[in-house]
């Protein structure tokens, strides 16, 4: 029972999700995100143009708590709106901005309209970004088109923690064109990146220094040594045979040579 209140509650917020993707196209709606309190449902919604979604005097707003309400059977919910602090950092504000400038220009400059969203997107400082456009464009005939500048992760964890992707739709009269958009923001740290620094560390300095100090205080404990002048040997043993006193063996005098 447990894990289908989890499931329920997880496709609900989906839905919830959806339905304000799908009514919140032009206002430069990025993401969205539901926080169960215990007052009720918080729902905040992230986008670069929060005076659209707000209305006048509140009024979409309104309108957009009461049909959450109806359609999902909401207790009591708190819409808050955030304004995205770099939108051209955001993948699904660019897919979107890609999509409705192809709907308004129509799939002729598709061409100038990826380069120009590529470069808005460096500009702000991104690593890469990569733009997939995909249907008839500009012809009859479906192909696939792909725009990128700056480098892109496509493998490892980097490719899926560190890159954001987003999907968009362009209805023209042709027919429906998919767009792609992958942004690597400058956030991300690749672990291939190396930083090398010019200062020398303070833990050398101190190593050399304790050395030295070793040393000095090896030199003053050694005991200082005074080298006697060395004899000949045969004078040592001419003088040694002189100092010995005469003695008597077997009743003989024997002397000392």
């Amino acid at each position: 029972m447990i894990e289908r209140n989890i499931i329920n509650q997880r496709m609900k917020e989906f839905q919830i999700e959806e339905y304000i993707f799908a009514n919140l196209k032009n206002a430069g709606h990025s993401h969205t995100r539901v926080q169960r309190t215990p007052l009720g449902e918080k729902i905040i919604i992230y986008t670069s143009r929060p005076g659209m979604i707000v209305g006048r005097k509140g009024q979409n707003i309104k309108k957009l708590t009461i049909t959450l309400k109806k359609m999902f059977d909401l207790e009591n919910p708190q819409i808050e709106i955030a304004e995205v602090p770099n939108p051209n950092l955001d993948a699904q504000i660019i897919a979107e901005r890609i999509a409705l400038s192809l709907e308004r220009f129509g799939s002729a400059r598709f061409k100038g309209i990826a380069h120009k969203a590529l470069q808005d997107v460096m500009g702000a400082g991104a690593l890469g970004i990569e733009v997939h456009i995909s249907g008839k464009v500009p012809s009859q005939r479906a192909k696939s088109w792909r725009f990128y500048q700056g480098y892109l992760k496509k493998c490892g964890d980097i490719a899926l923690t560190g890159v954001y992707k987003a999907y968009a739709t362009a209805k023209l009269k042709s027919g429906v064109v998919g767009v792609k958009v992958s942004i690597m923001p400058p956030t991300t740290v690749l672990p291939d990146d190396i930083t090398v620094s010019d200062t020398p560390l303070p833990q050398e300095e101190s190593v050399s220094s304790a050395e030295q100090k070793a040393k000095t205080t090896k030199k003053e404990a050694k005991p200082k040594t005074t080298k006697r002048a060395s004899r000949p040997k045969k004078k040592a043993d001419a003088e040694v045979a002189a100092q010995v006193p005469e003695t008597v063996m077997g009743g003989e005098d024997v002397k000392a040579e």
